[in-house]
């Protein structure tokens, strides 16, 4: 959490900027300076004001509102570099919401894990009118999630973020195994 630093000196002290009548007026010295300690840290956040909007360098607390500001896929579990990338990604993915693509990073953002998704839908083209659809007539997406150690906790975190990312017509169902030990292991 941020806070108050004991002993932080202003990049622009007051003092030096009074008119020179004031220059050594002992007091008026005293009194400004207790001014610089209040507003030292105003400076100090608006000089780098610029790292705050971006995820990768903003404190962690001042991340996770930035998350909620932009309406990120997070619940506060995610370890931090997580976190800090699923807000980065959170405008791309608000331009992809609703295909399997952008489902699919939203997933792999909040997990860490590609997941495997099939849908019944497809796209085709045909020079004739009247030509069969693409895809099954029935609507269906399932999302399958392998990690290392599951919990039903990941269950349901992920069945809410697909239920929130899915396109809004679409019934889903959502599995999530234990990752066999070959997938486990990296590979050299």
């Amino acid at each position: 959490m941020r806070g108050s630093i004991d002993g932080l000196e202003s990049s622009a002290p007051i003092g030096a900027m009074l008119p020179t009548v004031f220059a050594d007026d002992d007091l008026a010295q005293r009194f400004v300076a207790g001014l610089d300690e209040v507003v030292a840290p105003i400076h100090y956040v608006l000089n780098c004001l610029d790292t705050y909007f971006r995820p990768s360098l903003a404190p962690l607390d001042f991340a996770q509102w930035l998350g909620s500001w932009v309406g990120a896929e997070t619940d506060g579990t995610e370890p931090e570099p997580l976190l800090r990338a699923a807000v980065a990604a959170a405008a791309h993915l608000h331009r992809i919401r609703g295909t399997v693509r952008g489902l699919s990073e939203a997933i792999r953002l909040a997990f860490g894990v590609e997941p495997e998704i099939t849908e019944s839908g497809g796209g085709a083209w045909s020079a004739r009118p009247l030509g069969p659809f693409p895809g099954d007539p029935r609507p269906r997406l399932h999302v399958h999630l392998r990690l290392p150690d599951p919990t039903p906790a990941d269950h349901h975190r992920l069945d809410t973020l697909v239920a929130a990312a899915r396109p809004a017509h679409m019934p889903y169902t959502v599995q999530v195994t234990a990752a066999s030990s070959a997938e486990r292991t990296p590979s050299p």
